[in-house]
């Protein structure tokens, strides 16, 4: 009897997992097949999944994290057994420090191996130690009945606390067991409703805003749905608004009440420091949001803190009024509370904020005078709704203050928090996955060998994905922090491939420009055509 001959006629584990990732409204994954995986992918034709190859674990995971940064929903990962797990961990640890919702599904060795150190093939023998440190809540399914429940609690996880990684651990001999009834038979748990603020504290908050001369309002990365609720809100108050790199976009950059990502210059540190009332919606008021600055504001009026995890509200700063509670619930709430804005007001504190800013931008510049002209040049070229997902690099430490964004989820980075390299290649991929706005992908020389293979997932997709290169032949920043401390250079100074043949090898475009006016008729080309366009910044 052959093999196949053997497999149970209802579904298996496989089938009923792609079947219910559908009904919690899944409908991209990212993965590398492997041995161990070979029945997890049985379940996958006719599943309703689209499944992309990327070309190293670790670009799995980072394109799912652009997914969910793009989408708002969990970026989902398929890895294997051990060296994927591994593999993948640095990009997993980078969605944790930023809160973002990744569901990583793993194989592990069979239930009767596992933790023995029998040597088996990718055996890892306490594969859940790798990924405690970074994942909000990790699982390993020892029947297949507990799938159901396990993914129902994943997903609750991931929607009603504060987002991250999940890892679920599925033993390869589990993928073709049968599951009872039919597929029909399985449907995805109802999510929780979110929790809301305690009327008394909503009421003290409102009269601490409407009587504040001074107020300030900060907003995090996890305020991402509340764009309309807190812009009616500063202007309501007629308070300034500070936005942490997370949070670029979420109150329109041109609305006078914005003070762009500018927390960590003097005039802002200031005027935080002056307010009578500070509200900080979803912002872990991070030393990254203030330039690597240890020592964080002193709040000297109340400090209101609104966020979804009851640790965060204590977290480098304590609050005088703490609101553990769905933050655009909670802003809707009080905007229902505070009184009709006073255009006078308005218009008077955006005539303040704007000065702010602009005294911001005596900070910006000193010894980077030569990228504004590119940060001029790529807002040009970037669509009113465009995605810039950055990589840490020169010129977009300068992009993440002086370069303004209009939406929601325009700003995907990782120069803060855990700030890896290689992130924004692969996670522009996920974005443009996700999304129909047009996506720019922008990467240093260095950071761009460390995922330069996923060029390749973004050919196959084709993808018309800009994709820019800022070439200054090393660690530039790494190296002007040598000079600075007067360290010799070491390991800094990097001998780079032909970026524009290497993109053309694998079946991209690929130019070469070393001026500013060029920038924005390379863009429009890459943005005309099907597939990636790897442009290369010649710095200055």
């Amino acid at each position: 009897m052959h093999a196949s001959d053997q497999r149970p006629q209802g579904p298996s584990c496989a089938q009923t997992l792609m079947y219910l990732l559908r009904q919690y409204g899944v409908d991209t994954v990212f993965g590398i097949p492997g041995v161990h995986t070979i029945e997890l992918y049985r379940g996958l034709p006719g599943s309703g999944l689209t499944h992309i190859t990327p070309r190293h674990e670790q670009g799995a995971a980072f394109m799912a994290d652009g997914y969910a940064r793009a989408s708002g929903k969990p970026g989902v990962c398929f890895l294997i057994t051990g060296p994927g797990v591994t593999n993948a961990a640095t990009a997993m640890a980078q969605a944790y420090s930023d809160s973002i919702p990744m569901l990583v599904i793993s194989a592990v060795n069979r239930r009767e191996d596992l933790g023995l150190g029998r040597g088996r093939l990718h055996e890892l023998p306490r594969q859940q130690d790798v990924s405690r440190g970074f994942c909000i809540w990790q699982h390993a399914v020892t029947s297949a009945t507990q799938l159901p429940e396990v993914l129902a609690r994943a997903f609750q996880m991931m929607h009603s606390s504060r987002p991250g990684p999940v890892h679920i651990e599925i033993p390869i001999d589990l993928f073709p067991a049968p599951m009872p009834g039919t597929l029909e038979h399985y449907r995805a748990a109802p999510l929780a409703a979110l929790p809301a603020a305690e009327p008394r504290a909503l009421e003290t908050a409102a009269q601490w805003l409407r009587e504040a001369k001074a107020p300030v309002i900060l907003l995090g990365g996890g305020a991402q749905h509340c764009a309309a609720e807190a812009t009616e809100l500063a202007e309501k108050i007629a308070a300034p608004v500070f936005l942490s790199l997370a949070a670029k976009g979420i109150v329109d950059e041109r609305h006078p009440l914005c003070g762009g990502a500018n927390l960590s210059f003097m005039a802002v540190r200031e005027r935080v420091e002056q307010a009578d009332v500070v509200l900080a919606v979803a912002t872990e008021l991070a030393e990254t949001d203030r330039n690597l600055m240890r020592e964080n504001y002193h709040f000297n009026g109340k400090l209101i803190r609104v966020d979804i995890d009851p640790a965060q509200l204590v977290c480098n700063a304590n609050p005088d009024l703490a609101l553990c509670a769905d933050a655009q619930a909670t802003l809707a709430q009080l905007n229902a509370l505070l009184p009709e804005a006073d255009k006078q007001r308005v218009q008077l504190a955006g005539a303040e904020t704007g000065e702010l800013v602009a005294n911001c931008r005596n900070e910006w510049w000193p010894g980077s005078e030569s990228r504004f002209p590119w940060v001029q040049a790529l807002r040009q070229a970037l669509p009113d709704d465009g995605i810039l997902v950055t990589d840490s690099t020169q010129l977009a430490y300068n992009t993440n203050h002086a370069l303004p964004l209009y939406q929601p989820r325009s700003h995907i980075t990782c120069t803060t928090g855990y700030g890896t390299l290689g992130f924004a290649l692969p996670a522009a991929i996920g974005a443009a996955l996700a999304s129909p706005r047009p996506v720019i992908g922008l990467i240093g020389d260095g950071g761009l060998m460390f995922t330069l293979g996923e060029l390749a997932a973004a050919v196959e997709q084709q993808l018309a994905l800009p994709i820019l290169v800022w070439n200054n032949s090393g660690y530039g920043e790494i190296r002007d922090f040598m000079d600075e401390a007067a360290v010799p250079q070491e390991g800094v100074n990097l001998r780079a491939p032909d970026f524009v043949a290497l993109a053309e090898s694998f079946g991209a475009a690929g130019c070469r420009i070393s001026q500013a006016e060029e920038l924005a008729p390379a863009i429009a080309q890459a943005f005309a055509r099907k597939g990636p366009t790897l442009i290369e910044i010649t710095a200055p």
